[in-house]
């Protein structure tokens, strides 16, 4: 598989961790883990939120967290922490989002309807739309 993007969480700036990120065409990655390993992807047409924080210390280190909010049910959010460019990974991101949706046709109507109850919207009642 070939990645368009590859980081590791770092410490005081540099990659000394067992945590890794990686993003291909349509899926971002996170493995964690040396003996035991723990792997987490979400496909990226489902994503619907991208947030950068950055603390103080970070800002000094060059480094930040970016958090991926997807419609995903076993990976409903993703931190990609302490990782290099935050803002251009963020951009990167959403870049291959919106490539990914238009691939696979996904609305965002469509989106939307999956995360809501049918009880939000009672089409039953017109009372409202009456003429007097």
């Amino acid at each position: 598989m070939e990645y368009v993007w590859k980081d590791r969480k770092r410490f005081l700036g540099m990659p000394l961790s067992f945590t890794r990120y990686a993003m291909s065409d349509d899926r971002l990655f996170l493995s964690v883990g040396c003996f035991s390993i723990r792997d987490e992807e979400v496909l990226l047409y489902r994503v619907r939120d991208i947030t950068v924080t950055r603390t103080l210390l970070q800002r000094m280190l060059g480094v930040g967290t970016v958090v991926v909010s997807s419609s995903d049910k076993t990976t409903a959010r993703l931190e990609l922490k302490n990782i290099k460019n935050p803002m251009a990974v963020k951009e990167l991101i959403h870049q291959r989002v919106e490539e990914s949706k238009l691939h696979h046709r996904v609305r965002v109507g469509e989106i939307m309807a999956s995360n809501m109850d049918n009880d939000d919207f009672d089409d039953t009642d017109d009372s409202d739309f009456e003429e007097e």
